[in-house]
């Protein structure tokens, strides 16, 4: 089943914020660090201690969260927050990430693509607002 929920982008303290965001909103969370993760090896050391998805959900709020990691890209006040389409299949996630990526900035577009967790893509449409995709490989 496929989901869209909010995305949210931290500067090394994802970790930190979410367990505030925890005890604010309460539910349950569950921290991912690169280190933890098949990835590990294709990421610098240092970067290991951050975090790669974070997700609080309870019965009445859900979004997810990572550490920036992006090697040539900064964040900024608008490319913090994000839409987080997760769960689908590729086929709907090729048809949807290709209808959101007419207009959008080339520079900002990263195709979905094979990781070890299932397919990942993200773009950031014609409007700034950036979306991350994931779900079920190609050949799943």
């Amino acid at each position: 089943m496929m989901r869209l929920t909010p995305f949210l982008l931290f500067e090394g303290n994802c970790a930190e914020a979410m367990t505030f965001y925890q005890s604010c909103l309460g539910g349950d969370l569950t921290i991912t660090k690169m280190g933890d993760t098949p990835m590990k090896n294709q990421m610098p050391p240092e970067l290991h201690h951050k975090v790669a998805h974070a997700h609080l959900k309870s019965d009445v709020i859900e979004f997810s969260a990572t550490d920036w990691m992006h090697a040539t890209r900064t964040p900024k006040q608008g490319n913090t927050v994000g839409m987080y389409l997760n769960g689908g299949q590729y086929k709907e996630l090729r048809t949807i990430f290709d209808r959101l990526a007419a207009g959008a900035d080339s520079d900002l577009l990263d195709d979905l693509r094979d990781l070890p967790f299932g397919t990942y893509g993200h773009l950031a449409d014609k409007y700034g607002v950036h979306w991350f995709f994931q779900g079920e490989k190609k050949g799943a």
